[in-house]
């Protein structure tokens, strides 16, 4: 029981530290629950964000999902769901009570361009971290710049990058043999 309240606790201090969506989450997911408290590795924290990015909702919430599962299964599922996505809820429900009253005011507007200025960068911040564990060699740098070109002049949506970038990394593995 203990666990599933540190999960609760972990992931609800993920949510009510970090603004900006899902991906502004990942370098506090990952310093908070692979760093801090070794739940999982660098490994299976970018696995859960690869599969987190290809199954529906956000990405924040499902990579919380898997690691609570990982660590107290089922129960530790939903705890760490619950946890990352109360503070948000709570946040917002406050903010909706009140938005229209001030959304035009020229301080809440300059604090809303800062807070995209900081979530670009911790996204950038995410993104280092991410391509340091994962494009180890030759064939995981050439998927990683397929599926950047590719997705900097197309729509497509990032399910087929990562079906792309698995049967991609299947058939190099299959290659090598």
């Amino acid at each position: 029981m203990k666990k599933i309240l540190d999960l609760y606790l972990a992931f609800f201090k993920i949510g009510i530290t970090t603004f900006g969506g899902g991906y502004a989450m990942l370098p506090v997911i990952q310093r908070e629950i692979v760093e801090k408290r070794g739940y999982v590795t660098d490994e299976e924290v970018m696995d859960y964000y690869a599969v987190g990015q290809c199954t529906p909702g956000v990405i924040a919430v499902n990579t919380a999902t898997f690691v609570g599962h990982k660590v107290g299964k089922t129960p530790g599922a939903i705890a760490a769901t619950l946890g990352v996505i109360s503070p948000p809820l709570i946040i917002i429900t406050v903010i909706a009570a009140f938005i229209k009253n001030y959304a035009e005011l020229p301080a809440v507007r300059h604090a809303f361009a800062g807070i995209k200025t900081a979530v670009c960068a911790l996204i950038f911040c995410a993104v280092i971290k991410l391509f340091k564990s994962g494009v180890k060699d030759l064939p995981g740098v050439l998927i990683f710049l397929a599926v950047l070109a590719v997705g900097l002049f197309t729509n497509l949506s990032p399910v087929w990058f990562v079906l792309a970038a698995a049967i991609a990394g299947i058939c190099i593995k299959c290659f090598k043999r």
